[in-house]
């Protein structure tokens, strides 16, 4: 059995980024990933800083070969399946049968798609359906969408793209679920609302052309933008204890500290704010707390930790 300073569960930018952070800070790490990103699907990924523009794939590469500079931070390619211990040993078991122990741990596990049951959206997704027009509104600038959703969050999400294009549509597959008021909102701002369901998308070669709804409606498009239905891309957190919101969120405070002792979290499973950037930036401050956290217990008990981190 292996021992580290931190293990992280999750090799995106969150969980990257505070690898990179804990490596400069000569803490052993280990980052367990399975190498199945959520952004997998999308070409580009875009508003993050000298990044603009670059596949996710090609991100993680650069990354890891960064972190490379640091010895002790090691990547294993497994995926985590039990969690045992408490804060300073923590026992982690792989579905490969790898363990490891460690003094702290950081989720950065994301969130997962559940796939939406609509004909030819998984063959456009990523190409010319999305799901957040701050990472490819700017693709879909002034072009004809179709944004499908329902109630609140339908509103919600035809508020936020009217800033990329005025031609749009809301297409709910199904009862709207809005309320009057809601309705008469889009309806004052000329969104038209389609409620029948969705019988099919068309495209070619990725690129949608059209969503043909059950009662025989063409909505001619060139883009999606649609809500997913999103499941935590892991129950270890809960199952340890942490808490989380109903929308299956951990809650953390502003260094990625959950309510259980020795335990992170950083990234789209500690927010709603799923762009890569935000995952970064609290990966990084996940990475500062944690070595913050090991320090002092360091300072505190120097016969116990002297040399461990050399």
């Amino acid at each position: 059995m292996q021992f580290f300073d931190v293990a992280i569960i999750g090799g995106g930018p969150a969980g990257l980024n505070a690898a990179l952070v804990l490596g400069r800070a000569r803490k052993r790490v280990v980052v367990i990933d399975e190498g199945r990103p959520r952004n997998r699907v999308t070409r580009e990924s875009h508003g993050f800083l000298t990044r603009d523009g670059i596949s996710p794939g090609e991100f993680r590469r650069i990354a890891k070969e960064q972190i490379q500079a640091y010895p002790s931070v090691h990547f294993v390619e497994e995926t985590a399946h039990t969690i045992s211990g408490e804060d300073g040993n923590f026992q982690i078991t792989t579905g490969q049968g790898s363990t490891f122990r460690t003094k702290k741990l950081l989720f950065a596990v994301g969130m997962k798609d559940v796939p939406l049951e609509i004909n030819g959206l998984q063959e456009v997704y990523g190409k010319s359906a999305f799901v957040c027009p701050y990472c490819d509104g700017w693709e879909l600038r002034d072009q004809h969408l179709v944004l499908i959703g329902k109630g609140a969050r339908a509103l919600h999400s035809a508020k936020m793209l009217a800033g990329w294009t005025p031609h749009y549509v809301v297409c709910t597959n199904g009862p709207d679920e809005l309320t009057e008021e809601e309705r008469e909102e889009l309806k004052l701002h000329n969104v038209p609302v389609f409620d029948a369901p969705i019988q099919q998308i068309n495209s070619k070669d990725g690129m949608v052309e059209q969503v043909i709804l059950k009662d025989g409606t063409q909505l001619n498009c060139t883009g999606i933008f649609f809500a997913p239905n999103l499941v935590p891309g892991s129950d270890l957190p809960r199952e340890l204890g942490c808490q989380v919101t109903e929308t299956s969120t951990i809650v953390v405070d502003a260094f990625g500290k959950t309510n259980v002792p020795g335990i992170y979290s950083a990234g789209d499973a500690a927010t709603q704010m799923y762009q890569a950037i935000a995952a970064a930036s609290m990966g990084a401050l996940a990475g500062v707390g944690i070595n913050n956290e090991l320090l002092a217990e360091a300072w505190n008990s120097p016969s116990d930790t002297k040399g461990e981190s050399e």
